[in-house]
């Protein structure tokens, strides 16, 4: 492969760690993480995720960044430059990555709404507002919690189900454009802006983490999340859904088979060292989400605490107006004690308190499980409004949330205008500015859908089944066909050709052996799972409840999550068929030119 000349280039080999990093370490650092670790037993799962992490994540990473270097293209011609019949890969890349783009924006304008409401003596999602009448709270507010009903109310605006749809929300949309036009502002001039911009969005969520680890620490009850956290339960190891999760995590949060590693290290110079960076991105990705599960677990504790002190103090107060006593008879720490008590010395009028008398344990507020944007926009929320100084927290809190957002987006992005711009009729046509204007037009028209009533509902669509699937699929066929149909060999001469030495046992062990079997293993999985899951199922906002039901998608929702999940893996199959028609219309082609040059 020669090497292409004209191509620009990262400054430095900083710019293009720092841009790994900023889309490696996302959201799901943040939110995905800590809620795995208390799914699977706190402490305990970090022995199947670094396992997970060495055996597939990190040689997986490190074929991505050296396919990407040598082949100098995006994710459609590398795969192209490979082999002819596997553009396909490459498209499939780009088909997934568009899926990404069109609603990980959401959560930024999501973000933006958040942040803007920040900047108020009072944050809007710390009290229900009063209805019309002036007399009382809204009373879908009063049935849920306030930040319960600022998400789903005030942000969302959610319908009842899917099937009722409504018109676009004006603030949402608003938010989204803002968003879109950052992005855009971010990528102008392709890796020359967008390496600039890494240095801001890879460091500075770090230092609002460190500040919000110091806060987090030194929050009342802090100590019992961390506990929590902390605390191995080793019998999760048994259960294979732990492995299964501990390997997707890994393979999500590196951001492997989207195309934006193989696109961003086509811009590194030809003998740039990716092996050692990518053992550093790697560790720094799975060092942040432990570091972010600290903060998050010392805020849960504070959470929990708070809840539960909260709901003692409510018992203590019945039993003092039941049982006329003294104020200072009954304290939080011998409420226990007093509830034994009179429930033998006064069992009728005890017996009467019937269901007003509530039951509080810290353990199971502590056990209660939240994942993706319940847990960053309605459980942080939560705990946020019962800090001093509230404001600046959701401030700094949301600022983070949009950085670790912008980042990962700059690398969604550049994976679908990478292969594009390497296509000859558009690099033709087209300058950089004006194509990437044109994708992120693109997007955000298509994104709008997300702002309308029942948006959040495809949203969640997109996000359970827009990726999962296909990702396993595509980078299943990149390992095969490196070691097998590129050849290891090839591939170990390549390698030795950018960094003056072999590949040595771990990698080619890791290639050629265990990652294709943990892959193939993950995605049996993953169709036995689909299969035995029955009809798919979402969680609809029941405002009269003031909770979400579990609720089955329609028939058509159904049918279009059967699209989502084979157009990007279709793209494979059908691109190989049209090379090998292409190319056996060529062969017929010049057979009859020759035939009839002979017979002439």
């Amino acid at each position: 492969m020669g090497k292409d000349a004209a191509r620009p280039e990262w400054d430095n080999p900083m710019q293009f760690v720092l841009a790994c990093v900023s889309y490696a370490v996302g959201l799901g650092n943040v939110w995905r993480f800590p809620y795995l670790c208390q799914m699977h037993g706190g402490g305990g799962f970090l022995i199947p995720y670094m396992l997970m992490l060495v055996l597939l994540g990190v040689p997986l990473f490190y074929m991505e960044l050296a396919i990407g270097q040598k082949m100098r293209l995006g994710s459609i011609g590398a795969w192209r430059a490979i082999s002819p019949y596997l553009g396909g890969v490459g498209l499939a890349s780009v088909v997934t990555s568009m899926y990404l783009c069109l609603y990980y924006n959401v959560i930024n304008a999501w973000s933006f709404w958040y942040l803007f409401h920040s900047f108020q003596s009072v944050l809007p999602w710390a009290e229900c507002p009063v209805n019309s009448n002036l007399t009382s709270p809204v009373e879908e507010c009063e049935r849920a919690t306030p930040t319960q009903y600022f998400f789903y109310r005030e942000t969302l605006d959610i319908s009842g189900s899917i099937e009722e749809n409504g018109g676009i929300h004006m603030g949402q949309a608003l938010c989204l454009l803002l968003a879109w036009i950052i992005v855009y502002l971010f990528i102008v001039k392709g890796v020359k802006s967008t390496g600039k911009v890494v240095y801001f969005t890879a460091t500075f969520p770090y230092l609002v983490l460190i500040i919000y680890l110091i806060r987090g620490v030194t929050l009342h009850g802090a100590i019992n999340g961390m506990k929590y956290m902390f605390t191995p339960k080793m019998e999760q190891l048994a259960n294979p859904t732990t492995w299964i999760n501990a390997a997707t995590q890994i393979f999500f949060s590196l951001g492997l088979g989207f195309g934006s590693l193989i696109a961003f290290a086509s811009y590194n110079q030809y003998n740039n060292n990716f092996e050692k960076q990518a053992i550093i991105v790697s560790m720094v990705n799975s060092s942040t989400s432990i570091f972010a599960s600290i903060v998050t677990f010392s805020i849960y504790g504070f959470k929990a605490t708070f809840n539960y002190e909260s709901c003692l103090e409510r018992v203590r107060l019945l039993l003092l107006n039941t049982f006329d006593l003294a104020e200072d008879t009954i304290s939080l720490e011998n409420v226990n004690h007093w509830i034994a008590e009179l429930n033998r010395t006064h069992p009728d009028q005890f017996a009467s308190l019937g269901g007003r008398l509530e039951t509080c344990d810290l353990e199971a507020e502590l056990d209660t499980a939240v994942e993706g944007t319940g847990l960053a926009f309605i459980v942080y929320s939560e705990a946020i409004k019962n800090m001093p100084v509230s404001q600046l927290w959701s401030v700094l809190y949301f600022i983070m949330l949009l950085l670790l957002g912008m980042g990962s987006m700059l690398g969604n992005v550049i994976a679908v205008i990478t292969p594009l711009s390497d296509l000859k009729f558009i690099s033709r046509y087209m300058s950089t500015k004006t194509l990437n204007g044109l994708v992120c037009l693109f997007c955000l028209l298509l994104g709008l859908g997300f702002t309308t009533r029942s948006g959040n509902y495809w949203f969640t669509m997109f996000n359970d089944y827009g990726a999962t699937f296909s990702l396993l699929f595509i980078v299943l066929i990149e390992v095969i066909t490196v070691c097998y149909i590129y050849g290891i060999k090839r591939f170990e001469k390549d390698v030795e050709d950018m960094l003056g030495h072999r590949l040595n046992w771990y990698w080619k062990i890791m290639l050629a052996g265990v990652s294709p079997i943990l892959l193939i293993a993950l995605f049996i999985f993953y169709i036995v799972n689909y299969i035995q899951g029955g009809t798919p199922t979402y969680q609809a906002w029941n405002k009269e409840l003031g909770k979400s039901v579990v609720t089955e998608y329609p028939p058509y929702a159904q049918a279009f999550i059967g699209l989502l999940l084979a157009s990007s893996v279709c793209c494979i199959p059908l691109s190989t068929l049209y090379t090998y028609c292409k190319k056996r219309n060529l062969a017929s082609g010049k057979r009859e030119r020759t035939v009839s040059t002979v017979s002439a």
